[in-house]
């Protein structure tokens, strides 16, 4: 399984960033293989839609679970669609809240925000 979750470091003792499609980057974890790699989110300096933008290079990243604070109706639909579940972190780092989803501890994310649509930031 693929599990993918939006950070501003390169750091698995980090916490999670605010801000699903302005992360700077997405932390990816490989349950099967225990690996952990991180990819910088090109969508994050987009002038508008960076949730969009983000959740379509999450979907190409082939990602099983999203655990994120936060997300947008738009980005949300998008991972949605994909068959993408998302997952509400919690207020610990990024291998904390692995450790909670694969406890089987993580709710599922069901307050979507409206998003900023075109506001930036």
């Amino acid at each position: 399984m693929r599990i993918l979750l939006p950070v501003n470091e390169q750091d698995l003792k980090t916490e999670l960033s605010p801000s699903f499609g302005r992360a700077l980057f997405y932390m990816v974890h490989e349950t099967e293989t225990n690996e952990t790699t991180f990819i910088e989110n090109m969508a994050a300096t987009s002038p508008g839609g960076a949730g969009i933008k983000a959740a379509q290079s999450i979907v190409d990243l082939h990602a099983d679970v999203v655990i994120t604070p936060r997300c947008g109706e738009n980005a949300a639909d998008v991972l949605k669609a994909a068959n993408i579940r998302l997952y509400q972190s919690i207020s610990e780092t990024a291998l904390k809240n692995i450790e909670a989803f694969m406890n089987n501890t993580l709710a599922e994310l069901t307050q979507i925000n409206p998003g900023m649509h075109g506001h930036g930031g």
